[in-house]
Formats: structure tokens, sequence, C-alpha cells
């Protein structure tokens, strides 16, 4: 009697597992930065996010203007390395994470940038500090601020 109520434990257990809702998979941290041949600092932000969990590959390219102007990144938004990560352009020293908030929220955007070099951003830290905010460029060429950081 105890091997058929452990027969029916056991195919009862089976039966659940199999009608159960699949695990949804994290989504892969991985990303392709371009910069060029003589920035310490797109090295240092490429470090930044490899010690937050992201594969990085690094792409040297002389001339990031055909990168930015394939993902719609106009020149008052720009930085010194593009990064892009699935849809999304990630535009120079933008932290970890809000690039892992853009992916979770997934907005109707092409590109999330930091323009300039911002003093205290990730690879960006022995220049100082100073506030600074991410800007989310959306489809339509509007955008919004959508990261504040050291007190912006």
């Amino acid at each position: 009697m105890a091997v058929l109520a452990s027969r029916r434990a056991v195919l009862l257990g089976a039966a659940l597992t199999a009608f159960a809702a699949p695990a949804v998979a994290a989504p892969e941290k991985r990303l392709v930065v371009y910069k060029t041949p003589t920035c310490g600092c797109c090295g240092g932000w490429a470090a930044h996010m490899r010690r937050a969990g992201w594969t990085v590959e690094e792409v040297i390219r002389d001339d990031l203007a055909p990168i930015r102007a394939r993902h719609g990144v106009p020149d008052r938004l720009a930085s010194c390395h593009t990064a892009v990560v699935g849809r999304y352009a990630v535009e120079g020293h933008v932290p970890a994470s809000d690039v892992e908030r853009l992916l979770r929220e997934r907005p109707a955007a092409r590109a999330l940038t930091a323009p300039g070099m911002p003093a205290g951003s990730p690879g960006m830290e022995a220049a100082g500090r100073e506030p600074y905010r991410t800007i989310l460029l959306m489809n339509d060429g509007t955008t919004r601020v959508f990261g504040r950081h050291n007190g912006a």
C-alpha cells in the first residue's frame, strides 16, 4: 500500500510539473560598445559594466558618427562611446543600473544617453563629481529625463 501511495505522489508531482508555467529566463546581459582607440574613459565604463555582471564586447572605430547615425543619436546627445544592447543604443557614461532599468521597462525609445562626459559618471570618476542626468531619446525624437545622478 505504501508503494502505491508513493507511486501516486510521484506521478502527481510529475503531472503538476508538466503543467506548471515555464520559468522566464532573465535577459542576457550582453552589449557591444563602440569606442575610439585613444579614449581611456570608455574602457573605464566597459569595466563598470563588467563589474555589474555584463558581458562587454569592445569594438574599436576611428569614427563613431556612423554608429550614432544608425541609431538616431543626435550630436547634442553624443558622448565618447556608443554601446548597443538589444534594440537600444546606450550613449556615453550611463550607469549600469539605468541600462538594466531600460531593459526592464522597455520604453518606446531608441537610445539612453549621458550627454558629454559628466564628472563622476561610470568611467569618469577621476574627473571629480558633478550632478548629471541620463536622457531617454524616444522613437519620435523627443527626450525625457530618465535618471538623476550625483545629486542632479
